[in-house]
């Protein structure tokens, strides 16, 4: 175990919170839950397995994040981000335990290989391995940077070393919940392409989280709208070979690279047609019994311009 804390930010994750904290005891000192008022076992079970559980409204990932970050009385040096349907393989515990002590103090945060997992399929190919992300820091040094829509951890100073070792992305909700799922993060990414895509980038010393944004926003923003959902479709399934995940990943393929980014290309057109944008949606919603929206679930707008003649 070293100096860390880890942080998991909840809404309804009853399926997918007790493996998460499992997976990452052997190296967190302490685990943080920080709950959007969940009406699950979410809270019952985080806390039978040890972790400090605190509530919060939600507003988006990063502000739940950095709430987190300032009002939990965090006192390790290290913070761990991990997704409540994240977690770690027991080579990355080991090599954390192992290399975490002895990092040069002047990197400030570590980045970790994610492996996908997708209706129980470990995604190899299309591009979706390995994803190397910044989730470890030091205290001091790092925040969640202010964005709706894939945001990433950014560092004040220092550099970044990396684990070779993986960590699993395993959602054990059902394909329902995923469509669900990226509906909302549609509202929120058609929200921030408004907000932030013509702005120019903020360092945030993590070179691959800037690489990608420059390509998204210097590349893929560029092209025609729903072509590039064409397009980027055909890039990930066929030219990056995601057509030798089986089914498997020939559904997450054409939902993740086509449908999820034909979804956000029509929501985009929807605003400019009529004038209006997406406000801050709150938690997603649980689904029970079939696709219900809570108060925090819904889509919002507010109309910012009149529409031309």
């Amino acid at each position: 175990m070293v100096d860390l804390t880890a942080i998991i930010l909840t809404k309804n994750e009853e399926k997918n919170i007790e493996k998460c904290i499992k997976s990452i005891r052997s190296v967190a000192k302490r685990i943080i839950v920080v709950d959007s008022y969940s009406d699950d076992d979410t809270i019952k079970i985080a806390a039978n397995l040890g972790a400090d559980i605190y509530q919060n409204p939600f507003i988006n990932y990063a502000t739940q994040f950095n709430w987190g970050l300032n009002h939990t009385g965090i006192n390790t040096e290290w913070v761990l981000r991990i997704d409540a349907d994240e977690e770690f393989t027991e080579e990355l515990c080991n090599e954390i335990n192992e290399r975490l002590p002895n990092i040069n103090e002047n990197i400030t945060g570590m980045t970790i290989n994610l492996r996908i997992v997708f209706m129980g399929k470990w995604l190899r190919h299309g591009g979706m391995y390995p994803w190397k992300l910044l989730r470890i820091f030091r205290f001091k040094a790092g925040f969640l940077e202010n964005r709706n829509m894939d945001e990433h951890v950014a560092l004040k100073y220092g550099e970044v070393g990396q684990f070779k070792s993986d960590f699993i992305h395993h959602d054990f909700k059902d394909l329902n919940y995923w469509t669900h799922k990226h509906n909302w993060y549609s509202n929120r990414e058609v929200k921030d392409y408004f907000e932030h895509h013509e702005l120019p980038e903020q360092s945030m010393k993590n070179k691959w989280a800037m690489n990608k944004r420059k390509m998204k926003n210097g590349v893929y923003y560029r092209l025609p709208k729903f072509f590039r959902a064409h397009m980027f479709f055909i890039y990930r399934y066929y030219l990056k070979l995601g057509f030798l995940d089986g089914t498997e990943g020939k559904i997450f393929h054409f939902l993740q690279a086509y449908w999820y980014r034909f979804l956000i290309d029509a929501k985009i057109h929807e605003c400019e047609i009529t004038g209006k944008r997406y406000e801050d949606q709150g938690a997603l919603n649980s689904l029970r019994g079939g696709y219900t929206l809570s108060r925090f679930g819904g889509c919002h707008f507010k109309a910012v311009k009149a529409v031309a003649a």
